[in-house]
């Protein structure tokens, strides 16, 4: 080996070295302030809601009390976060004062009455309480594009698009909507849904925001009161985990599934392992890209991403008023919108509850449309996705190639995918509901 090749290979050594040292301080101060940060919200929810907190995750596995149904939907990535100072004795005040609470509210009789529904630390405008008023019976928001005046509604397809992580229904209503042909509008009705915890969908407190709950809300919200008896379904992201959900469990009504860029990941031998892979794989620690190290702090530490979202989930009026300001624009495009209009228990239930916890269940879910033969399940994926990985797609494909059709657009990333392209998407979509 020459002299300039050694040298060239000793610096990329030293460089990752020094890379993955600066990394490992970084996350060593996170796990700190995390710890330091959960005994501070304790003290400020306790002073503003009193009994009524809604418990945190610093705790271990064992911590879940009982196992039913809706334990048994928690995702393994809640507590089997690996923390480097977690089983430090100093570091588990938190979980001490929180076992302390719990003894004196058993002492003084008192119960966790009535979860608050609106937490001190989300905003409570107009547009995020909507839901709370007297009238409205937490159905889920959903914009519904009804065919012509003049054609029966027995004569209707119908087609439910679900949006991924931190967006809404305008992801759909503000492109595809208006790209579909005339003769799709007159034979199909649309229904474009904000997901539980997002958009101007409800964000209760006492909900853990598992697939399960996002799949009864659907059905409650859209299948049921408007008689579906067949149905496409359309997801994007987070939403191709609730879309599969929801074909699994109404096979033989479904008659299309259309997945852009699906969080799929193979389910390994143990349930717990697949999450926390997930986990890894969608949101793993690291310092670069800057979306990355976002994504990780958000995913991985509880009360620091709490503190972010108090901070610019809370005061979004005032962040959007100054990007206007900034802007010189009236009006803001949907995607920075819906960027910060949510709160953070639902932000964080839905990354693990559903993108990790759900990573376990998906084999099960396609097994039922395979073995159903009457669904036709098309996957989209941009070959430039930094988000979710190529693999994700060739996985599923691979493992399941009759059921699944895969095509790989060029040039395009996570969001390109269909907003730089929604013509094409469009068109494409019209050809799976012709041929399904």
């Amino acid at each position: 080996m020459s002299a300039e090749n050694l040298a060239g290979k000793w610096t990329r050594k030293s460089g990752r070295t020094l890379f993955d040292s600066i990394t490992c301080v970084v996350f060593l101060f996170l796990d700190f302030l995390d710890a330091v940060l959960c005994v501070v919200f304790k003290l400020v929810d306790e002073f503003f809601e009193g009994n009524a907190c809604t418990p945190c995750y610093c705790g271990k596995a064992g911590d879940k009390n009982g196992e039913n149904k809706e334990t048994e939907m928690l995702s393994e990535s809640l507590y089997g976060r690996k923390y480097m100072l977690r089983n430090m004795g100093f570091l588990g005040f938190a979980r001490k004062w929180r076992i302390y609470r719990k003894k004196k509210d058993d002492r003084d009789g008192s119960v966790n009455e009535g979860l608050m529904v609106n937490r001190w630390s989300d905003c409570g405008c107009q547009s995020c309480v909507s839901w709370m008023k007297k009238e409205y019976d937490q159905k889920l928001h959903v914009v519904v594009k009804n065919l012509p005046q003049g054609r029966g509604d027995e004569a209707a397809e119908n087609v439910i698009f679900l949006h991924g992580f931190l967006s809404s229904s305008s992801f759909w209503t503000e492109t595809i909507f208006n790209n579909l042909s005339e003769s799709v509008k007159d034979h199909y009705r649309l229904f474009a849904v904000d997901l539980l915890g997002f958009g101007r969908s409800p964000k209760p407190n006492d909900c853990m925001y598992t697939l399960l709950d996002h799949v009864e809300r659907i059905d409650k919200s859209v299948i049921s009161p408007f008689h579906l008896n067949s149905f496409h379904l359309v997801a994007h992201s987070m939403g191709c985990l609730i879309a599969l959900a929801l074909a699994a469990k109404y096979p033989k009504f479904v008659k299309s599934v259309t997945l852009v860029a699906p969080p799929y990941l193979p389910c390994a031998k143990d349930g717990a392992t697949t999450s926390l892979m997930a986990l890894n794989t969608f949101a793993g620690k690291t310092l670069w890209p800057p979306l990355a190290f976002g994504k990780s702090v958000m995913s991985w530490y509880e009360h620091v991403g709490r503190c972010f979202c108090v901070l610019f989930c809370r005061n979004h009026r005032i962040w959007e008023m100054i990007l206007k300001l900034f802007t010189l624009r009236r009006e803001l495009n949907f995607m920075e919108l819906d960027l910060t209009r949510h709160t953070h228990h639902s932000a964080w239930h839905n990354m693990h509850n559903v993108i990790c916890g759900a990573a376990k269940l998906m084999d099960k879910y396609l097994e039922i449309l395979n073995k159903s033969r009457s669904v036709k399940v098309c996957i989209i994926h941009g070959d430039h996705d930094m988000e979710v990985p190529l693999d994700c797609s060739n996985n599923m494909k691979k493992k399941f190639p009759e059921l699944v059709e895969l095509n790989m657009i060029e040039n395009v990333d996570h969001t390109s995918v269909i907003l730089g392209r929604v013509r094409e998407f469009a068109k494409s979509l019209q050809h799976i509901w012709a041929s399904s």
